[in-house]
């Protein structure tokens, strides 16, 4: 098993490019930082980052390029963006590899291939001329770098982002957040929409169970607004580990802090990878969580995973007038009164935050 990791990694590294976001601390021992996401790894000369993705050779820090994991058109809600043109298809890419080793990670075969010797995914080599073909082809609106960590393969998304901004197309990341002031600089030009989870606002669960750091996360999510990024804010509710009322009102309250208008996302668990020794999230404890969210005064609540079972909680509603907007069951857009408003309410004429055509 270690053999074949070795060999992975080693074709791993010839899909790999010079990276762009990182330092020289000493030129002499050849010693790098690398600022691509919040740990902001110190990397020696031979050596690799906590994501296993990104190394130092010659002095040189080297970064993933020109392969996909995977690759799929998937509907811009699943992401989930729900104050992203409803009901577009958005051309969906993910590399391997991950600066997290969450217990609970439903794409861990992606995320911890290089890391865990039960992971194992293949890869295929593309140019990002030939993915923004294929998203047109296929009609995709959107393009996202999403199923594993994107903040790793910053540079990569960014060539992908040039090529689909030229094509006309929304760029998109699915992140855990755990960001730099200088990645998401180096992002602001070429990025349109960040979705941030903010798995729990319990710093020691952060460093025992997902291998962050909270304070990291709660200052990405005040630089990607203040950057002017649409942004959007999800919670994995996990029985047991971050359901408190206590816990859900922290959160609520610190994204209604950032802004008010930021949509914040409430989602079912179900027992994956590590963490399999509770039951997956009710619909009454995510009915709750909204619930909470919307008495902490934001302004866009929604639970989801759950289709059918949520009822309003699915919808985008008008803040001011109480009007449905935006009509969904599950991934299913139903009916969206936004498109053809310009993102203003039809009854009332408030503005919703978002980007609708």
């Amino acid at each position: 098993m270690a053999q074949t990791k070795r060999l992975q990694k080693f074709a791993l590294d010839q899909f790999t490019a010079p990276a762009e976001l990182y330092e020289v601390l000493d030129p002499e021992t050849k010693t790098v930082r690398c600022y691509a996401c919040g740990h902001r790894c110190v990397v020696k000369d031979g050596r690799r980052g906590i994501c296993q993705v990104r190394y130092n050779e010659g002095g040189v820090l080297y970064a993933p390029h020109g392969y996909v994991a995977s690759l799929a058109v998937d509907p811009v809600e699943k992401k989930p963006f729900y104050h992203v043109v409803p009901g577009a298809g958005v051309l969906s890419f993910g590399m391997l590899g991950c600066d997290f080793h969450c217990d609970y990670c439903q794409n861990w075969q992606i995320s911890q291939t290089l890391r865990d010797g039960r992971a194992s995914k293949d890869f295929m080599p593309i140019s990002a001329e030939e993915m923004i073909a294929l998203g047109q082809a296929r009609r995709a609106r959107a393009v996202a770098s999403t199923y594993n960590e994107p903040l790793i393969t910053t540079e990569w998304a960014v060539e992908v982002f040039k090529r689909a901004k030229r094509a006309g197309m929304l760029t998109l990341y699915v992140s855990n957040g755990h960001g730099t002031k200088e990645v998401v600089e180096y992002l602001r030009p070429w990025l349109d929409g960040w979705k941030i989870d903010l798995k729990t606002m319990q710093d020691q669960h952060y460093r025992k169970y997902l291998g962050g750091v909270l304070q990291r996360v709660l200052d990405t999510i005040r630089w990607v607004h203040e950057a002017g990024i649409w942004l959007e804010v999800l919670t994995l509710v996990v029985p047991g580990f971050n359901d408190s009322n206590e816990e859900l009102w922290d959160i609520a309250r610190y994204i209604a802090g950032v802004s008010p208008d930021i949509p914040w996302h409430v989602t079912a668990f179900h027992p994956d990878y590590k963490m399999t020794d509770r039951e997956r999230t009710p619909a009454e404890t995510l009915r709750r969580a909204a619930e909470i969210g919307a008495e902490a005064g934001l302004h866009y609540v929604y639970a989801g995973n759950l289709p059918g079972q949520l009822g309003e909680w699915e919808d985008t509603r008008c803040p001011q007038c109480q009007t449905t907007l935006v009509r969904r069951r599950g991934f299913a857009v139903q009916e969206n009164r936004l498109a053809a408003s310009g993102g203003k309410c039809p009854k009332c004429g408030a503005a919703i935050p978002g980007i609708w055509q």
